[in-house]
C-alpha cells in the first residue's frame, strides 16, 4: 500500500498588504502572539516597507495597523528578533521615502512603542494603552530610545521608562508619543490621509526629510552602543529572572 505524498503547508504571512487610492496599508496579523516582534514579523514588515517604497508615485503613504486587541506586545520573549534587525526596521520607517502613519486601536508595549516612535504620524483610539515594561523585566528601553526620546516630553519619558506604568491614548498624545488620541480613529485619520493624497511625491519626500533629520542623526550616532547595551542587559541574570517570571506569570524575585 502506497501513501499519498502530502503537500507542505505554506505558513500564512504575519504582515498583510493592501492598496487603496495611493495608500498602502500594512497590517500586523499575528494576533495569537499579540503581534509580538518575532524574527519573522520583523523580517516581513521590513520587506513590505521596502516594497511600498519601490512602488513609485502611485503610492503616497503607508498606514501601519493591526488585527486583534494589541498593536504590538514588544519583543517575542520566546524567540526575539536580532536587535540589529529590529533597529534596521525602525530606521527604515524613519528613513522611508513615504510618510508612515500608525493606526492604533489596541495595546502597545515595550518594543512596539519603538514602531510608534519611528512613524511620522500616529493616531490611537480609546481602546489603546501603552507601557514601557522593560524595567520590570530587568531590561531598559534601549534601542527604542532612538526614535522616542527626540519626540517625547523628557519628564514623561523619565516617569514611564522608570515605572513601567500603563497610560492611555490621551496621555500618550500629551507626552508626544503619538500625534493624537481620538474616539474614532478612522474619522481622525480621514483628513490626514486626504492631505497625503493631495501632496506631491517630491513635496512629501522633501518635507519628511526635514522632520526626521534629528531622529536619523540619533540612529547614526547611537545605534552601535545601544545594541551592545541591549544585548548585555538581555544576557544578565536579572533579565533571565525577569523574563522567566513573566513567562511563568509570577513576580520576579526583586519585587518588594
Amino acid at each position: 500500500m502506497t501513501s499519498t505524498p502530502t503537500t507542505p503547508t505554506v505558513p500564512t504571512s504575519v504582515v498583510r498588504t493592501a492598496h487603496d487610492r495611493g495608500i498602502t496599508t500594512l497590517t500586523l496579523d499575528a494576533p495569537q502572539s499579540r503581534n509580538a516582534l518575532s524574527a519573522r514579523l520583523v523580517a516581513e514588515l521590513t520587506q513590505a516597507l521596502a516594497a511600498a517604497g519601490e512602488a513609485g508615485d502611485s503610492v503616497r503613504a503607508v498606514v501601519l495597523t493591526h488585527t486583534g486587541n494589541t498593536f504590538c506586545a514588544g519583543a517575542d520573549l520566546k524567540g526575539p528578533p536580532d536587535p540589529a534587525a529590529f533597529v534596521r526596521l525602525m530606521r527604515a520607517i524613519v528613513a522611508h521615502p513615504l510618510p508612515v502613519v500608525a493606526r492604533v486601536t489596541g495595546h502597545v508595549r515595550a518594543g512596539g512603542l519603538g514602531l510608534l516612535g519611528a512613524c511620522d504620524i500616529a493616531m490611537a483610539g480609546p481602546g489603546a494603552s501603552f507601557a514601557f515594561t522593560e524595567s520590570r523585566l530587568g531590561l531598559a528601553p534601549a534601542v527604542i530610545s532612538m526614535p522616542l526620546l527626540p519626540r517625547m516630553d523628557a519628564r514623561a519619558a523619565a516617569r514611564y521608562y522608570l515605572t513601567g506604568e500603563r497610560f492611555d491614548a490621551a496621555e500618550a498624545a500629551r507626552t508626544g508619543l503619538i500625534t493624537a488620541a481620538a474616539d474614532d480613529v478612522d474619522a481622525a485619520l480621514a483628513p490626514v490621509v486626504d492631505g497625503l493624497r493631495r501632496a506631491s511625491p517630491q513635496g512629501l519626500a522633501a518635507s519628511k526629510s526635514l522632520v526626521t533629520a534629528t531622529v536619523l542623526e540619533n540612529f547614526d550616532r547611537r545605534t552601535e552602543d545601544l545594541i551592545a547595551h541591549s544585548a548585555a542587559l538581555f544576557a544578565s541574570a536579572q533579565a533571565h529572572e525577569g523574563v522567566r517570571a513573566f513567562l511563568e506569570r509570577r513576580d520576579p524575585a526583586w519585587v518588594l
